[in-house]
């Protein structure tokens, strides 16, 4: 005997575009997203008695993401997911809990003569702005924000030294190494009660996205690090010293490798140590490290997140 134990779907990979038109200024804003939203209710039935009449079809959420674009503001996008999620709670009876996941693509205004383009714009990378919003009737809405693929690296100003070492260690210490890495960072916000109080607090989710990015990358630069765990621990207490409505800030940051070359068998050509200038960048294996740093409150449920 089976029974359904969790189940929610939906329609992923919705691509929407938005470009708002100031007529008096002539100047453009445009905004590209990759939509996903899943439904959770009293559709169990559909999976179990092959019912189909709880389901509120994929391509009926798909045009409603369009209609809903089209009818409010697509920004902050932790707005949308939240007048997303409240739609389907509140349109379908049966349906009680909804979670959005949008994806915003990178769209910077090109410059042209040293001037900004009123309608021009560059993808100037493949960094993106992330959130997942979920609305759960008779509770409220939760919200994570995250800076997803922000590539950086420095040359120099990077230690690794100190570590355990045993049998099985070959790494040699380290006072001064290339730093390189996908930054993958999110933050949760606290619990918001509803649609209402996520629109009292709309200027807080751009100053925060900025915040967080400007934190990043600043620590990443400035800072003489002993090692990724210790930068980016310092990074999360700057993000939750910003903004109190942040709970817990998380870091997923990859190790990314460049490697000396000995090339001193080629009459002597000395390019290690001091004397380094060409490397090979790794593609794998590479280090991981990961780390949720919350308040105090939050510390044991920080920890079970990893």
């Amino acid at each position: 005997m089976a029974s359904l134990a969790a189940a929610r779907y939906g329609k992923d990979n919705v691509r929407v575009y938005k470009v708002h038109r100031d007529e008096k200024t002539g100047i453009q804003t445009v905004v590209e997203m990759t939509v996903c939203v899943l439904l959770e209710g009293e559709i169990d039935e559909s999976y179990t008695k092959a019912d189909n009449s709880p389901i509120v079809a994929t391509d009926s959420i798909k045009n409603t993401i369009y209609i809903l674009a089209k009818q409010n503001p697509v920004t902050p996008p932790e707005l949308f997911g939240s007048i997303i999620g409240t739609h389907f709670i509140k349109t379908y009876k049966h349906i009680h809990a909804a979670h959005a996941k949008i994806i915003t693509h990178r769209w910077s205004r090109l410059n042209v003569d040293g001037k900004p383009h009123p309608h021009s714009f560059i993808r100037d990378s493949e960094e993106t702005r992330n959130v997942q919003v979920d609305v759960t009737e008779g509770v409220g809405i939760d919200i994570n924000t995250a800076i997803s693929n922000l590539t950086v690296l420095k040359s120099t100003n990077s230690q690794f030294w100190g570590f355990l070492r045993d049998e099985y260690t070959t790494l040699p210490e380290t006072w001064d190494r290339i730093l390189s890495t996908d930054v993958d960072a999110n933050w949760q916000w606290k619990r918001f009660s509803g649609l209402d109080e996520v629109r009292a607090n709309i200027p807080k989710f751009d100053a925060t996205w900025a915040a967080a990015r400007d934190i990043t990358l600043k620590v990443f630069a400035e800072e003489n690090s002993v090692s990724v765990q210790n930068i980016m621990y310092k990074m999360s207490e700057q993000i939750l010293a910003f903004q109190p409505l942040v709970e817990t800030v998380e870091y997923s940051l990859p190790n990314k490798h460049y490697f000396e070359i000995n090339l001193d068998w080629h009459k002597g050509l000395k390019n290690t140590g001091r004397d380094a200038e060409v490397y090979a960048p790794q593609t794998n294996p590479n280090g991981l490290i990961k780390c949720t740093v919350g308040r105090p409150k939050s510390t044991l449920q920080a920890k079970a997140k990893l």
